[in-house]
């Protein structure tokens, strides 16, 4: 996480009279804030949707609990097809192994991905 990509989360520090930014210890918990959000999957967009509601004196609990539960509905569907592709992976894996190259014809593109007919 650089420090750009959090500078919409972060408000405007303050200057010092020398035009030095002066954040305030605040920002040190939002930074720990925005990089769990991040590790728990939620993009830029959404952790800023969270703290503006947590600006707005708003407990974004709510609308937590509904990134997380999208999130994970993602991952599930993410993991399916995951296993669906390994198991045919697997299938042309096996049929790879039993087919002889020296047997192919040109009607084929490959027997492997596709039964012969």
């Amino acid at each position: 996480m650089s420090f750009g990509s959090c500078r919409a989360l972060l408000p405007a520090p303050p200057r010092t009279p020398g035009g030095y930014r002066d954040y305030p210890l605040e920002t040190t918990k939002r930074l720990a804030f925005i990089r769990a959000a991040q590790s728990a999957g939620l993009a830029l967009a959404e952790i800023r949707s969270v703290l503006v509601l947590r600006d707005s004196g708003e407990a974004p609990c709510e609308h937590v609990t509904t990134l997380i539960n999208e999130h994970l509905a993602e991952i599930e569907r993410r993991l399916t097809e995951l296993r669906n592709t390994r198991a045919a992976l697997r299938g042309f894996a096996q049929r790879a192994a039993e087919t002889d190259p020296s047997t192919c014809t040109s009607d084929d593109i490959c027997r492997i991905l596709t039964r012969p007919s």
